[in-house]
Parts: structure tokens; sequence; C-alpha cells
């Protein structure tokens, strides 16, 4: 499953995200993997998914974003979930680099046989049309 959950600040995507990736520690056979701006979700993502603060890395943008995804399960082919908190913003808000992302990353998941989930604080109708068929 590859999934964008969009809406302005305060609408639940993080919640949401949250709960799908305690449920993907519950139900996967393999690694859960759950990307994010600082450690403000350390206390309720369940311990057995490894929580990356990516700005840590140096996550500058959308190329680094799909650069990090993609070495990530480079190195771990037991990746089953990849969850991302706050993808447009560690794209720098930009919109059409975020779609070009994201596209990029899902077509990576797809192929690969892992599930990708991202949130984005903008309205779905904003959202370039690429992105919108996996809302």
């Amino acid at each position: 499953m590859v999934k964008i959950i969009a809406g302005l600040k305060g609408s639940g995507k993080t919640k949401t995200l949250i709960d799908m990736v305690n449920s993907a520690v519950d139900t996967s056979k393999g690694s859960v993997v759950c990307l994010e701006i600082g450690e403000k979700l350390r206390y309720d993502v369940n311990y057995n998914a490894r929580l990356v603060d990516v700005s840590s890395y140096g996550i500058e943008g959308s190329h680094d974003l799909f650069g990090f995804i993609s070495g990530m399960y480079a190195s771990n082919h037991d990746i089953t979930h990849v969850f991302v908190d706050s993808a447009l913003k560690m794209c720098r808000n930009d919109v059409e680099k975020f779609a070009t992302m994201f596209v990029r990353s899902a077509t990576l998941a797809e192929t690969n046989g892992f599930d990708l989930i991202m949130t984005a604080s903008i309205e779905t109708d904003k959202l370039p049309e690429e992105v919108k068929s996996y809302l």
C-alpha cells in the first residue's frame, strides 16, 4: 500500500499515522520504520518501530529524503513499512518537488513490496494530480 495522508494542521494526520505505525508493528514480520522531524512521536509510537529523527541526518529537501528512503531500504530488505510524518515539510514545503519525490518513492515501494505512508500539511485539493490518486 502507498498512501498520502493530507490535510491542514490539526486535522489528525499524525494521529492517524501513529495508529498505522502501531498496527504495522503488531502485524509485520519485518521492520517498520517511521521518519519524523524531531522526537515528537517518541512516546506514541511502539518501541519496536525504528523511529528516525531526520534532522540528525542532514535531510534538506526532496532529493535528500528520497535518497534516505532508498538507502534505508537498500541496507535492510526486511523493511515492510516506511512511514514519513511531515514529508512536505521535509521537502521545504515545495509542493512540486514533494510530488516528484513522492511518486519516485511510491515506485520504489511498489517495485520492492513495502508499504509507504506519508503525511503532508496541505489541503487535498492543492495536491498535484499525480499525488491525489494516493489519497
